[in-house]
């Protein structure tokens, strides 16, 4: 099981971490990956981070970072220099491989979502 905590409103060019924990599994050696969605559209990728390292989508790059603290079973995301069309629902999601994907469908599973609204 995953779990999300962190979300929130903030205000444009503000900073959020949100935080994704694992019960029941060790995440070391799972390839993580967070993904959002916004009302009215499709989930996207926002990033992921494997052995190999990390990789972002374009929209995010320079402005957001993941990490994990393997001894926390936990992983991370950083987001900074927010934009209001940062706002969406994010998800945390494991994937029994280790390699990370872009794709929703590479990752086992998944956390509930937690809402970022960022206000102009």
């Amino acid at each position: 099981q995953l779990v999300e905590f962190g979300g929130g409103l903030v205000q444009a060019g503000g900073s959020l971490r949100l935080s994704c924990a694992a019960s029941g599994r060790s995440l070391s050696t799972y390839a993580m990956g967070w993904f959002r969605q916004a009302l009215g559209k499709e989930r996207e990728f926002v990033g992921a981070i494997s052995w190999s390292g990390s990789t972002y989508a374009d929209s995010v790059k320079g402005r957001f970072t993941i990490s994990r603290d393997n001894a926390k079973n936990t992983a991370y995301l950083q987001m900074n220099s927010l934009k209001p069309e940062d706002t969406a629902v994010y998800y945390c999601a494991a994937a029994r491989a280790s390699f990370a994907s872009t794709s929703s469908s590479w990752y086992n599973y998944w956390g509930q979502g937690t809402q970022v609204t960022v206000s102009s």
